[in-house]
C-alpha cells in the first residue's frame, strides 16, 4: 500500500510539470478546443498510435482501458513521456520554423485483484498556442492600413483513473473516469495607421472544469498455437462541459488613451462540448515475434456548436457548422527478432506505423487541414542486475497538415518514453 501511495504522489508531482507545457505553435489551435493532443504513449507512438487491439502485461495501453486486466500481477508499471519537435509553416511562398519541447504524460499501473488492473495518469487533451499578425492591409481605396494581431494560449488537460476487468479468459471490459480542466485565452487586436481611428481589442476566455468517461472492451482468441487475434473497441461519452465563454471587447481612444470596455461582457453559457467518439480495431500477434494491427476512430464533432461573434448582429452566440466529424485510420506493428536471445539487438522492439486523419475544425467556412503521419522507432530493453523488463521507447514521427489555400505544416517530432516495470509485488523465498 505504501508503494502504491508513493507512486500516486509521483504521478501528481510529474503532472505539475506536464500541465505547464504548451505543445503547439499552430495557428490552427485558435479553432475549436485547440489542436487535439496525440493520445498515444511511448510504446505505441512509433506504431502510429495503434491501440485498440494491443494487450500487454508489461505496457500500459491507456487508450483502451480493457487492456489493464492484462497487467502482470507482480509488477508496478510507471510510464513517462516527453517530446521535442520542429515545425515548418508554409504559406504563399513564405516559410517560418518553430520549436517545441514537452513533458507529455505520466502513468502508473498495477494489478489490484487477480482479474482487475488499475491505472492512473495525467496527459493533455488539447493545446492552444499561437502568435502572429496579418497586414498591414489597405482599408478600402484609401491610403490607410490596418494590422491585426492574433495571440492565444491554454489548452485542456486530463487526469484519470481507470480499471480493466477480465470477465472470462477471452473477454475484458474497462473504463476510464477522467477530470478535464484548462483555460482558453484568445486575443485579437486591430490597429489602424490613421491616428484618429481607435484601436479595437477582443479577448475571448473560458475556464473548463468537467469530467470524461471512456468505456472499453477487448476480445481475444488464440487462432492457432502461438497466434492471437485481439479485437477492441472504445466508446467516449459526449456531453456538455458546463463552461461559459466570455468576450471582452475594448476600444482604445488614441487621443485620450482611455480604454472603454463593453458592458455587460458578452457571455455564452454552457458553450463547449465533448463529442461522442467511437474507436474499433484489431491486432494480430505471432508469439513474441511480431504484432500487426489497424484502428479506426470516429469523433462526432459535427454535432457540436462553438461560440462565435455574429457578423450581422455583433452578438456572441453559439453557432452550428464550425466543426466537422473527424475520422482517423491507423496501421502499425512491431517486430522483435528473438525476445529471449542473448544478443542485445535481437531483443530490441522494431516499430513502424502510419495514420491519416480528417480535420475537426473549419477555417473561414472551409475544412481545415488533413493530417498524414509516418512513424518508426525502437523499444530498447533496460538491463541491470535486478531488472530486464523495463524499456526505453524512442521514435521519430513526421506529420503533415495541409489544406487548399491554407497554411501547410510539416512537423518532425522525436518522442522519448520510459516504461519502468518494477517487481514491487514479488515475494522472495529464502531456503
Amino acid at each position: 500500500m505504501k508503494k502504491i501511495l508513493l507512486s500516486s504522489l509521483m504521478v501528481l508531482a510529474l503532472a505539475q510539470v506536464a500541465v505547464a507545457q504548451s505543445g503547439t505553435n499552430s495557428p490552427y489551435s485558435q479553432y475549436g478546443l485547440g489542436v487535439l493532443a496525440d493520445q498515444s504513449q511511448g510504446f505505441n507512438r512509433a506504431m502510429g498510435g495503434l491501440s485498440m487491439g494491443l494487450r500487454y502485461a508489461n505496457q500500459v495501453n491507456y487508450q483502451n482501458p480493457a487492456s489493464y486486466s492484462a497487467i502482470d500481477s507482480l509488477t508496478m508499471i510507471f510510464d513517462v513521456g516527453l517530446s521535442g519537435q520542429v515545425t515548418n509553416f508554409t504559406e504563399g511562398g513564405k516559410k517560418v520554423n518553430a520549436n517545441n519541447a514537452d513533458f507529455e504524460y505520466v502513468l502508473a499501473s498495477f494489478r489490484a485483484l487477480p482479474c482487475l488492473g488499475v491505472t492512473v495518469g495525467v496527459l493533455p487533451y488539447s493545446n492552444i498556442g499561437y502568435n502572429y499578425n496579418t497586414g498591414p492591409k489597405p482599408v478600402g481605396n484609401s491610403d490607410i492600413t490596418s494590422t491585426e494581431t492574433f495571440y492565444g494560449s491554454g489548452g485542456v488537460h486530463q487526469a484519470f483513473a481507470g480499471v480493466g476487468w477480465q470477465v472470462v479468459p477471452s473477454l475484458s471490459v474497462g473504463a476510464n473516469l477522467g477530470y478535464l480542466w484548462g483555460t482558453y485565452d484568445k486575443y485579437v487586436s486591430v490597429v489602424s495607421s490613421d491616428s484618429y481611428v481607435n484601436t479595437v481589442t477582443r479577448n475571448y476566455t473560458t475556464n473548463i472544469s468537467s469530467y470524461k468517461v471512456d468505456l472499453g472492451v477487448q476480445w481475444q482468441k488464440e487462432v492457432k498455437a502461438g497466434e492471437l487475434l485481439t479485437v477492441g473497441a472504445v466508446w467516449g461519452i459526449g456531453h456538455k462541459l458546463g463552461a461559459d465563454a466570455l468576450a471582452h471587447f475594448n476600444v482604445l481612444d488614441k487621443e485620450t488613451g482611455v480604454s472603454t470596455p463593453r458592458d455587460p461582457v458578452p457571455t455564452v453559457t454552457d458553450a463547449f462540448s465533448l463529442p461522442n467518439s467511437f474507436s474499433v480495431g484489431a491486432a494480430w500477434q505471432h508469439g513474441t515475434k511480431w504484432t500487426l494491427g489497424v484502428d479506426y476512430l470516429f469523433q462526432n464533432w459535427g454535432a457540436e456548436k462553438m461560440p462565435e461573434v455574429d457578423d450581422v448582429t455583433g452578438d456572441y452566440v453559439l453557432k452550428d457548422g464550425l466543426l466537422s466529424d473527424r475520422h482517423k485510420v491507423v496501421v502499425g506493428g512491431e517486430w522483435v527478432p528473438n525476445a529471449i536471445s542473448r544478443r542485445f539487438y535481437n531483443r530490441i522492439h522494431y516499430r513502424f506505423g502510419a495514420s491519416y486523419a480528417t480535420p475537426y475544425i473549419k477555417v473561414n467556412g472551409q475544412d481545415g487541414p488533413k493530417e498524414y503521419s509516418l512513424s518508426a522507432g525502437l523499444g530498447i530493453p533496460i538491463i541491470n542486475a535486478w531488472n530486464n523488463r523495463s524499456l526505453l521507447n524512442i521514435s521519430g514521427q513526421w506529420v503533415r497538415a495541409s489544406a487548399n489555400d491554407l497554411i501547410t505544416e510539416n512537423t518532425f517530432r522525436i518522442n522519448v518514453g520510459i516504461t519502468f516495470n518494477e517487481r514491487w509485488f514479488m515475494k522472495w523465498k529464502v531456503k
